[in-house]
């Protein structure tokens, strides 16, 4: 949300939340902070119980030498408790205050604040960066493995052929014993959860066309090369995601194998039609990738719940993943007159907390997030379109512009305060804690990277700020630290140049660092609440802030002059994380800036 010039601020963080996972028929209390001299003379908050909507006076709670506190009691009535604030005379005369921000009309219910009673998401995560691999193409072990003919193998280093016939078919040979040997450079570089890409037997080296999910491709080690890296990883303190389709799998999956050839017990699994094109229900008409039918109890007890489903299976030793990632779950027991999505989520959940409380579950998403994501199903998403989608608009180069890339739907820039509404717009629709468990992204296997998009590192480095900086976990796609291109997915799934990576781009690499250091040490990031402070077309300026620790963070993508509001106060004392950096009165030129 925007604060109002005023500096009227509230939003779910432990700063103004006393408890962020309550259970129901809690009292939790909820606190505005408000400026001084300007000050409303009236302070509620509008909560709905029960579908039925009721006013709540708001008292003073304390006051600091710059600001008043208000506190109102929130009885947590419903799973889902939503409110917004209400500030009438003095200086705000009437003002509606919601996650959207401060409005001198009525406001729908829809950028309300939320609290939901469901049970928390793992704290490991909101401390953590996490890495995206895609195992082909990460690091080799040298050892041979028999490749199928199907395959077209290339030599390491070489450039992915893209959009051609042998997409998803180029085999590089990277395996999880190449991972395992090169966790010692992820940890150098501060990363503590690796999430890896499909790992099962397919015909593709993308492998979301699954043919087997109770074994690990034997091109990439087979089961016993996962149970290494799980438990090398894990002797380091990291955490290891894998990747699942819930939504589909391959053609020469068993089941749907077996279902062709008559099998009643695996037919109802899919959803066969002789008026479809290819006879069956698949992911976007692609023959290769039949998709599941929720409606079968048998599949989804094979899937999720059966004590040794799918879903369990991989969480429980000796494998002992961390949790899922889950391929396209935006599409997951969606079809025509069926929407199973949310109910498919609930189940998917309550399944991996009875695996362990603090493995996680998060939705590839990539578009509106926000209302798949209720509390009790999916932690949270890839947020493609509250952190990607504003920072390419504000920050594309020239080159991939002029491009016409299909992945950016306009041909010229947005100013900042088009990116900041767009993040605002998104982050509204979800809870706060599905925020802070989503995943921070810039690009991933299947976009362009970014340093192809923004065209320089310093416009890169100012992309990683906001990625860093605001609430979620920073996930980096393999390479990005070094500046790696691509203009579009495949093009972007190139092979880690080991035997140079350390002379590559030392100012992205060193950016990264810093950024990943601030991001693991810091309450702020963790944790904190996120106020915007000033916004120009060229610059952006917004505090991460705890109980013990306030970050500011001032991002440009020219070098420009920003002017911030009399109420942040010239006397504080900010420190430098990179780049030029100055605070003098309320003015600050900077390209990214971190404070403590």
């Amino acid at each position: 949300m925007i604060s109002h010039p005023l500096g009227a601020h509230h939003d779910g963080s432990g700063l103004y939340v006393s408890n962020s996972a309550p259970e129901l028929e809690e009292v939790v209390q909820v606190r505005l902070r408000v400026n001084k001299p300007e000050l409303p003379e009236h302070v509620s908050i509008r909560a709905v119980f029960d579908g039925e909507p009721k006013m709540i006076t708001a008292h003073v709670s304390h006051e600091t030498a710059d600001h008043v506190w208000f506190t109102a009691e929130l009885l947590i009535r419903n799973f889902t408790q939503n409110y917004r604030w209400l500030l009438t005379g003095g200086s705000y005369g009437y003002r509606w205050l919601n996650s959207l921000g401060l409005h001198v009309r009525d406001v729908s219910d829809a950028g309300d604040f939320r609290i939901v009673a469901f049970p928390a998401t793992p704290t490991w995560m909101s401390q953590s960066v996490a890495y995206q691999i895609f195992p082909d193409r990460f690091a080799s072990s040298g050892r041979k493995y028999e490749v199928p003919e199907y395959f077209v193998s290339r030599e390491w280093g070489q450039h992915p052929e893209g959009r051609s016939r042998n997409t998803g078919r180029e085999y590089f040979g990277g395996d999880l014993w190449g991972i395992a040997e090169k966790l010692d450079y992820l940890e150098d570089l501060g990363i503590d959860l690796v999430y890896l890409t499909p790992i099962f037997p397919a015909h593709s080296t993308h492998r979301y066309d699954s043919q087997n999910f109770y074994e690990v491709d034997p091109l990439l080690g087979g089961n016993e090369a996962l149970i290494h890296l799980v438990e090398s990883a894990h002797a380091r303190g990291m955490k290891v995601v894998g990747d699942i389709t819930l939504n589909h799998c391959g053609r020469h999956h068993e089941w749907f194998t077996s279902a062709l050839a008559g099998d009643s017990r695996t037919r109802e699994f899919f959803t066969f039609d002789d008026r479809l094109e290819h006879g069956y229900e698949c992911w976007f008409n692609v023959p290769s990738l039949p998709k599941f039918n929720f409606h079968s109890e048998s599949l989804r007890r094979k899937l999720l719940t059966d004590e040794d489903s799918i879903l369990r299976h991989w969480l429980k030793p000796p494998f002992n993943l961390d949790g899922w990632r889950v391929d396209v779950a935006n599409m997951a027991g969606r079809q025509g007159e069926t929407d199973l999505t949310h109910e498919i989520a609930r189940i998917a959940r309550q399944v991996v907390r009875e695996c362990g409380p603090d493995k996680i579950l998060i939705a590839e998403h990539f578009h509106d997030v926000g209302p798949d994501l209720t509390g009790d199903g999916w932690q949270g998403g890839m947020n493609y379109t509250g952190v990607q989608s504003p920072a390419w608009a504000w920050l594309s180069g020239e080159e991939f512009l002029t491009r016409g890339n299909p992945a950016v739907n306009r041909m010229e820039t947005v100013s900042a305060h088009e990116a900041v509404a767009a993040i605002n717009d998104f982050s509204a629709r979800m809870p706060w804690r599905s925020r802070i468990a989503s995943w921070s992204l810039l690009d991933s296997h299947d976009t362009a990277r970014v340093r192809s998009v923004v065209g320089s590192d310093e416009r890169q480095i100012a992309a990683a700020g906001l990625m860093f900086g605001l609430p979620g976990t920073p996930m980096i796609f393999m390479g990005d630290e070094y500046g790696a291109e691509g203009w579009w997915g495949e093009d972007s799934r190139t092979t880690m140049p080991w035997d140079d990576i350390e002379k590559l781009n030392p100012t992205t690499q060193q950016a990264y660092r810093a950024l990943i250091n601030l991001r693991r040490t810091s309450s702020a990031l963790a944790e904190g609440g996120l106020q915007w402070v000033a916004v120009s077309d060229d610059a952006i300026a917004f505090i991460r802030e705890s109980v013990s620790e306030k970050l500011l963070f001032v991002i440009t993508r020219n070098l420009t002059r920003l002017e911030l509001p009399t109420w942040l106060g010239s006397g504080t004392t900010w420190q430098q994380l990179f780049g030029e950096f100055s605070l003098e009165s309320t003015s600050v030129t900077s390209k990214v800036a971190g404070t403590s």
